[in-house]
């Protein structure tokens, strides 16, 4: 086939295989070797930078490591922060807070896309601050962290009040002050730190340590708990804006007081906490009673007690002097009673001489019959009868002869009755293993033993039965003559049913 005259001259286009040109030594790059250069052609450029814009699409991934993108009206670039920056972070970022993000630009050779690697990220001016702090607090009101069923009334009079703020501050002074003033309590203090990086951590993990301590452990459980710090900026009051802090409180089993900043500071832990002091002073005066006006209260009712137990006694003696007077005379009810008296002891005075005078007549009269004389009389009579009395033998003897004779027929029955004497006539009682008389066949053949008491001694045999239920067995061939032992062998043990 005739190929087709062309204009194309291969020395001046490329051709079907690259070739290097006359002159020319630049030798082709890599995709690799063109990313690198470019990376570090943009970080030597941008090492450092701080870019204002909005940021858009934040999102945590499981490693720590946080992935953003910061835009104005215009551009969009993409951020990333590493998971050892995003712990050291004074807020949570969220979509569409402007903040300032300082850092150096980068390349991602995997997408062919550059991207800021932040150092730092900081909310841009105020109104940043208050648009993140309102989000904020409309996102926890949804939950219900805020509302008045949650609030719970403070004790009268606690007897340990937990502290929460910097132990080196004056926030703690005023309130042991105060405290002092008004009703010395035990306090217990739990120093954190109530601004900068890690404020927050401290502080939730200071109130849920109070929440979960033991009752009557060894350090004592508050009955409140007092949240407390002095004024300051926004930014210094941030750390009781933070969720965890919020949490905490809302989710602490002890009432809290939360005494942040002045009276025109308003923090979101104010929100969650069961009251709200306007200053540190204040919760203190709040968690406890003025102790003089408990001690005025107190003799008060005491007083008022007194009076309630002794006006009825009062009133009572008012009437009873008035019923006193209306009753009569005590010697005018008993005039008539006291004659009668007088009228009785005399008879009776009369009558018991009367009859002691009886008494005596009689005493006289028995005793005429009581001389020397008559007794000796009565004494010689009594003494002729006794002599003059004869006993008969007969009388004595005929009962005991009918005794005896009565006595010797139960003997003669006795001996007759004997469950032995029918031995003498060639009989024998079976007994048991424990010489108890057995009466019948059966009981016989349930025991293994049997004594057979004679005449002159007992004899051991056995029954040859195993069981009462056991079948009987067959018939046994007779025997030859068992042949009578000797005088030296000692006579066999017979079976009492072979």
């Amino acid at each position: 086939m005739a190929r087709a005259p062309s204009n194309y001259d291969d020395s001046e286009s490329g051709g079907l295989v690259a070739r290097g040109r006359q002159g020319d030594n630049a030798e082709p790059l890599s995709i690799t070797e063109i990313s690198q250069a470019l990376k570090r052609t943009v970080e030597d450029r941008f090492g450092h930078v701080r870019l204002r814009g909005e940021l858009s699409g934040v999102k945590r991934a499981a490693s720590g490591h946080l992935y953003c993108a910061l835009k104005d009206d215009k551009a969009v670039l993409d951020g990333v922060m590493w998971r050892g920056n995003t712990n050291r972070m004074a807020f949570v970022p969220e979509d569409g807070l402007e903040v300032i993000a300082t850092g150096k630009l980068t390349t991602y050779p995997g997408r062919s896309k550059y991207q800021i690697v932040i150092d730092s990220l900081e909310l841009a001016g105020e109104g940043a601050l208050l648009a993140l702090l309102e989000k904020t607090r409309a996102r926890l009101e949804a939950e219900g962290l805020f509302s008045r069923e949650r609030k719970r009334a403070l004790p009268y009079l606690p007897r340990t009040i937990g502290v929460v703020t910097s132990p080196t501050g004056s926030v703690i002074r005023d309130i042991l002050h105060r405290l002092a003033d008004r009703f010395p309590s035990h306090v217990v203090v739990w120093p954190v730190l109530v601004q900068g990086q890690g404020a927050a951590d401290q502080v939730s993990a200071a109130i849920r340590g109070f929440s979960d301590l033991p009752q009557g452990g060894a350090v004592a459980r508050p009955d409140v708990v007092i949240v407390a710090r002095g004024g300051g900026s926004i930014e210094d009051l941030w750390s009781f804006n933070e969720e965890s802090v919020v949490r905490a409180i809302g989710e602490c089993t002890i009432p809290v007081i939360s005494a942040v900043g002045h009276e025109t500071d308003t923090t979101l832990a104010d929100y969650a906490a069961d009251r709200r002091a306007p200053t540190p002073t204040a919760a203190a005066e709040m968690a406890v009673p003025v102790r003089a006006d408990l001690d005025a209260t107190l003799a008060d009712f005491a007083a008022r007690q007194r009076r309630a137990v002794y006006r009825p006694v009062e009133l009572g003696r008012e009437r009873l002097e008035a019923r006193v007077r209306r009753l009569p005379k005590p010697e005018q009810v008993l005039q008539a009673q006291s004659q009668r008296l007088d009228e009785v002891s005399e008879r009776l005075r009369r009558g018991l001489m009367d009859r002691a005078g009886q008494g005596r007549e009689r005493l006289a009269g028995v005793a005429s019959r009581l001389s020397p004389n008559a007794l000796k009389r009565a004494h010689g009579d009594a003494k002729r009868r006794l002599d003059s009395a004869r006993l008969v033998p007969a009388l004595v003897e005929r009962p005991i002869a009918s005794k005896r004779d009565a006595l010797a027929s139960l003997a003669r029955l006795a001996e007759q009755l004997h469950p032995e004497k029918p031995l003498d006539r060639g009989y024998a009682i079976v007994r048991d293993a424990a010489g108890k008389a057995l009466t019948s066949k059966a009981q016989a053949e349930r025991e293994a033993a049997l004594k057979l008491q004679f005449k002159d001694d007992v004899l051991e045999v056995a029954t040859g039965a195993s069981a009462v239920s056991a079948p009987a067995p067959p018939p046994k061939p007779k025997r030859a003559a068992k042949p009578k032992p000797t005088s030296g062998t000692p006579p066999r043990q017979n079976d009492l049913f072979d």
